[in-house]
């Protein structure tokens, strides 16, 4: 799901970051123990070569993914995605994954669904997938009466986007409308099907496995092309190879960026160390307090609520994310720098990267 989002206006030194701490216990929420292990991860790390994830060997990780971005790309899907599952074929193992991003294009005007979607089309031990996610204009978490009123609009324009890609990648897809939600179905039951990132009006993305390698090669290209601008960003996740592996991936393509992503096991107070490794560019998160809004709003529906700091470039930012507002969204800026004490400024996410 596509939480609702907020973080604060200002930076944090990490002594505030502590201070915070005890105001949330003062609040009566329970703050984790800044000295006890938990997980923090890393995103969007700038590194100049595989060899360099080895600078955080002081602490357990684990999903340990190097990303190639591609800016500005002009070449052929085809044969980048051709040429990383020529090199996964020779070092795939149980734990290896490899996929592949790549923007596409809805062909016409949406007023809730932004123009460009993304797909992916991966390769694991046994089995090949291919994944495509919709980009709606706003989070409308299940639950939320907000926008109901469009309704009818949200469901037909996101029944319209799947089918669109769903015909150019002639899958076995079936698009309905139930109770006022998009629901897809797999023709093909033996064939496992995921839907994932749902919100008031159905799933926003889908992903479909094949024992077939090859089945999605073709096909990704043909979405892809529906891109149209002259450049775009190719993303490539590498996650459970070998340095060996890694060298031979990164000397594929020229003029790529390489970025890590990782979850590290650490304690709170480690934060300004792995920072200091991470550097600027890279960008670290972990999760300080989880609760549910109804221990502080009673007379208010429930919902799940997380804080969270944000670390990048020597400093702090904090961050809340709700399954749902358990306010009205003009009431939730004050409601939170109440709870927090520092300005909070709505920022959802893009789902994207």
């Amino acid at each position: 799901m596509r939480e609702q989002r907020w973080e604060s206006r200002q930076r944090l030194s990490f002594p505030q970051v502590l201070d915070l701490l005890n105001r949330l216990q003062a609040k009566g929420l329970s703050p984790v123990d800044p000295e006890k292990e938990g997980i923090c991860y890393v995103e969007e790390w700038p590194v100049s070569s595989p060899e360099a994830i080895q600078q955080l060997d002081q602490w357990v990780l684990e999903d340990v993914t190097m990303v190639q971005v591609l800016d500005e790309w002009t070449g052929d899907f085809f044969l980048l995605a051709g040429r990383r599952h020529s090199i996964f074929q020779r070092y795939q193992s149980v734990g290896t994954y490899c996929s592949i991003s790549h923007p596409w294009r809805l062909s016409g005007h949406a007023a809730t669904l932004h123009p460009l979607a993304m797909f992916w089309i991966g390769f694991r031990h046994t089995h090949s997938f291919i994944r495509i996610r919709l980009h709606t204009s706003e989070v409308i978490a299940p639950g939320e009466p907000h926008a109901s009123h469009q309704g009818p609009v949200w469901v037909e324009e996101r029944r319209t986007a799947f089918c669109e890609a769903i015909d150019l990648l002639d899958l076995p897809i079936e698009v309905s409308i139930q109770q006022g939600r998009v629901t897809l179905h797999n023709a093909h039951k033996e064939v496992p099907f995921f839907c994932s990132w749902p919100d008031a009006f159905g799933p926003c993305q889908f992903e479909l496995n094949s024992s077939d390698p090859f089945a999605f090669l073709v096909p990704a290209s043909a979405l892809a092309s529906t891109h149209q601008l002259p450049t775009a960003t190719v993303r490539v996740y590498l996650t459970g190879f070998s340095q060996e592996a890694l060298n031979e991936f990164t000397t594929t393509e020229p003029r790529t960026r390489t970025v890590y992503r990782c979850s590290a096991h650490v304690r709170l107070t480690d934060l300004p160390d792995l920072l200091e490794i991470v550097g600027k560019g890279g960008r670290l998160y972990t999760t300080v307090s989880e609760f549910r809004t109804q221990s502080v709003l009673p007379d208010y529906p429930d919902a799940a609520a997380i804080v969270g700091i944000i670390g990048t470039t020597h400093h702090y930012q904090l961050e809340v994310r709700f399954n749902r507002m358990p306010l009205p969204m003009s009431e939730m800026d004050r409601w939170l720098e109440d709870l927090l004490t520092f300005p909070m400024t709505y920022a959802p996410l893009s789902p994207f990267p």
